[in-house]
């Protein structure tokens, strides 16, 4: 193996414009690694643990009733029956606007599952109804 002529001069500059130097250090580069692995665990903590909400709820079917009420089946799961339960429920028009809203409290029971029908008042014809977030009743 040969070794490579020395560099001149201008062969030396002409690298050094080519390959500047770093512009961080390499300790702002690790504490920038730390920082962004830090946020990473901090938001898979976060998902780990809202992911099983303690109690939810979902629309089983609705019913257009007329233009100022509409009907749904609402079935709430929750681990502990004895835990009453406050679900926000509310309509949507076609124009995405919200046209009617209900706070259904669902009280203690002995099932893990419970199913009841609900009504609520709109001041525009709904097609659409959803739940917005289901809580445990204090």
């Amino acid at each position: 193996m040969t070794t490579p002529p020395p560099l001149s001069a201008e062969d030396a500059a002409r690298i050094a414009r080519r390959y500047p130097p770093r512009r961080t250090s390499l300790p702002v580069l690790v504490a920038l690694g730390l920082v962004v692995a830090a946020l990473v665990g901090y938001v898979v903590w976060v998902a780990a643990h809202r992911a099983n909400a303690p109690v939810s709820g979902r629309i089983d079917s609705f019913a257009i009733v007329s233009d100022t009420e509409t009907r749904a089946r609402l079935t709430v799961d929750r681990p502990d029956p004895s835990v009453p339960v406050r679900c926000f429920v509310f309509v949507q028009a076609v124009t995405y606007e919200r046209v009617g809203e209900k706070d259904v409290t669902i009280p203690a029971g002995t099932e893990r599952l419970t199913t009841v029908d609900v009504s609520v008042r709109t001041f525009k014809r709904g097609t659409a109804i959803t739940v917005d977030a289901c809580t445990p009743a204090s």
